[in-house]
């Protein structure tokens, strides 16, 4: 049987985010018997426990996670055609969830941001900034800026940009240390690697002519953050491995040097992924779009600028 009743699926939302039928009550002005009377006809309608019930607490059981991720966007994307429909001139409104990674978002993505709430008065955003993994699927996030390759098949991705990393270090380490010739070097030069995809990255890959050959590296320090690492370099602390995206402005100033450019790295992809292809609010398709319109046009003068002789 199908589900009859909207409200019902705001009861489930509600009681999700509150953990007891009371909150769900409250925030929608129901009893706690109504409340707990329309959870039960969404039950009865899908044939399916949504509760663990408990005397402290109510929990999410598994056919209950996947209806509550469908309902949650379901009804943002209802509220959205709803304001979209009032608003004059079809403005966009309502929250966008944005997760990013560090470096990223304060050396390029914040005043692009900016730019983009700028042009859209009835958007707010909502961030989320670090590197440490998160499920897309799971986590309140509408989009998620992610590097590396794509490990979730479940998610719906578009590339970005396209960048490599690279040996970064300050001019006051290779003073004192000198600058590696070939990638053999570095397990002499301390090494500031990060955790990726929640696993410590200790072997970096280089080639040249084709031939590729990987070298494991180590330090006096690590950590789950990228961005302490580029710190740490910007310090001069040792030599970290990241993307160029996230250096641009470190580069431009002199404060960190690119080290060994004549060898290749492996392609790092940039990926905007989105938890699902349906029931996408326009709001977070404007975004993407904005965010790839930025990126097309950075790489473009990048490349101009790397022709120039």
């Amino acid at each position: 049987m199908k589900i009859e009743n909207l409200a019902d699926l705001r009861v489930l939302v509600l009681t999700a985010q509150g953990g007891t039928l009371s909150a769900a009550g409250r925030a929608l002005g129901l009893t706690p018997a109504a409340a707990s009377a329309a959870l039960k006809r969404l039950e009865a309608q899908l044939g399916a426990r949504l509760f663990e019930r408990s005397t402290r607490a109510m929990r999410l059981t598994p056919q209950g996670q996947t209806l509550l991720d469908y309902a949650t966007r379901a009804l943002d994307l209802l509220a959205e055609g709803e304001s979209l429909v009032a608003a004059e001139g079809g403005a966009l409104v309502g929250t966008v969830r944005v997760a990013s990674p560090s470096d990223l978002t304060r050396g390029t993505l914040l005043p692009w941001f900016d730019d983009f709430l700028d042009a859209h008065p009835g958007v707010q955003l909502a961030l989320s900034v670090g590197d440490r993994p998160l499920d897309v699927m799971r986590d309140e996030v509408d989009v998620a800026l992610r590097y590396g390759p794509l490990a979730d098949s479940r998610l719906v991705a578009r590339q970005l940009a396209m960048s490599r990393p690279r040996l970064w270090a300050s001019p006051a380490y290779l003073k004192q240390h000198g600058s590696p010739q070939k990638p053999q070097d570095l397990p002499q030069h301390n090494c500031l690697t990060f955790h990726r995809g929640g696993r410590r990255q200790r072997v970096w890959r280089f080639a040249k002519q084709g031939q590729w050959t990987e070298v494991r590296v180590d330090g006096d320090r690590f950590a789950d953050d990228a961005s302490l690492a580029r710190q740490w370099a910007l310090a001069g602390r040792g030599i970290t491995f990241k993307s160029e995206l996230d250096v641009r402005q470190d580069e431009a100033a002199g404060t960190l040097v690119c080290l060994l450019p004549d060898w290749d790295t492996e392609p790092y992809p940039l990926h905007a992924l989105l938890p699902s292809g349906r029931f996408v609010p326009a709001r977070v398709r404007a975004l993407v779009d904005f965010l790839a319109e930025r990126f097309a046009v950075m790489g473009a003068r990048e490349n101009c600028v790397q022709s120039t002789p």
